[in-house]
């Protein structure tokens, strides 16, 4: 099928039209994170027709995703298929036009510049600000447009950023808040449909942006749906000159963490993400597998290798890249513990 009956009712729009068209099949963009907000994302882009789309997400689908994650099912759930896998299957059967990079991966200071090389837009699906952070930093550093939302309970946001033009993050929002001060999902929940809606936002904002909308990047938008409001809050004259990181040009959140290794509890889950240095050697699979036999049940994949531990009531998952999870704890410490009793780095 040729891309215009595809596209047509998209290009009828006057915001897009068919130049707007050619110039969304022509754009690569960079979706980290492909949970609730990044599965919204990803169907979107790719069914609007962007030509590349590379997604990076270092988890795995469980039965508990469901609820909100729209590109997976049970069978992805059973298997613990990463996300980034099992997103990318579902785009490919969705648009064969759009080329879909799936990437495994925990997105962080030590390789964020190479993901983002030669991208024309970063959307944000992630769940920590963390990396919303260590985003404004390279978008910023490198001159890359961005979009950022969030989603937690039954309320959501979204803003578009142009580096040199709009306010960057860190201009509305200097310093990130502090542990334990933001609800999360573990505290709050999630309601699908603020997920989806903070997630369409976002996409409106990427399309403006990619059709290069003189509208794109002025207003940030927030809302409440239980009970509903919304809000929207321009954001045009709001850049300061002052600001850390788009005023005086310091990455502090890029530069900080780029070779120190790292634990991280995942949002939701009693499952720590242990990962390496940036400068750590790949997993040979096969062998760590080998290794863990003599430790508990192993279940390997080309993905990676699963093993439940008998002797530590947890189980972990290995990657290519080095990382694990840590299932059943939601204790850094204790994760890297057992990291270096068992895979020994």
């Amino acid at each position: 099928m040729s891309a215009a009956p595809r596209y047509h009712r998209q290009a009828l729009l006057p915001q897009i039209g068919p130049a707007g068209q050619d110039r969304l099949r022509a754009a690569r963009v960079l979706l980290v994170g492909c949970g609730a907000l990044g599965t919204v994302v990803a169907e979107q882009v790719v069914r609007g027709g962007v030509g590349h789309l590379r997604l990076c997400d270092r988890d795995v689908v469980e039965l508990t995703n469901l609820q909100r994650q729209t590109l997976f099912e049970e069978s992805d759930a059973a298997s613990g298929l990463p996300k980034a896998v099992a997103a990318a299957r579902r785009l490919g059967a969705v648009n064969g036009e759009v080329s879909i990079d799936g990437r495994p991966l925990d997105v962080h200071a030590g390789n964020v510049e190479e993901l983002a090389r030669g991208f024309d837009l970063i959307i944000d699906g992630t769940d920590n600000v963390e990396t919303r952070y260590l985003l404004n930093d390279v978008a910023m550093k490198h001159k890359i447009p961005w979009v950022y939302g969030a989603c937690v309970g039954t309320t959501g946001r979204a803003m578009g950023i142009l580096p040199g033009k709009s306010p960057c993050l860190r201009c509305l929002f200097p310093e990130p808040p502090a542990p334990g001060e933001l609800p999360t999902c573990d505290t709050a929940g999630v309601l699908a449909p603020a997920a989806a809606i903070a997630a369409s936002l976002e996409v409106v904002e990427a399309m403006k942006i990619l059709v290069a909308d003189p509208s794109a990047a002025t207003t940030l938008i927030s809302f409440e749906l239980w009970p509903m409001r919304f809000r929207a809050i321009s954001t045009e004259g709001a850049r300061r000159q002052e600001c850390e990181t788009c005023g005086q040009r310091a990455f502090r959140f890029l530069e900080s963490t780029a070779a120190a290794s790292a634990a991280a509890v995942l949002c939701g889950r009693d499952t720590v993400q242990v990962r390496p240095a940036s400068n750590a050697a790949a997993l040979d699979l096969p062998a760590a597998a080998a290794r863990l036999v003599s430790a508990g049940t192993v279940q390997q994949s080309d993905f990676f290798v699963r093993c439940d531990l008998v002797h530590e009531r947890v189980s972990i998952t290995l990657f290519p890249d080095g990382r694990a999870l840590v299932h059943g704890t939601r204790d850094p410490a204790a994760a890297r513990s057992i990291y270096a009793r068992y895979i020994g780095v």
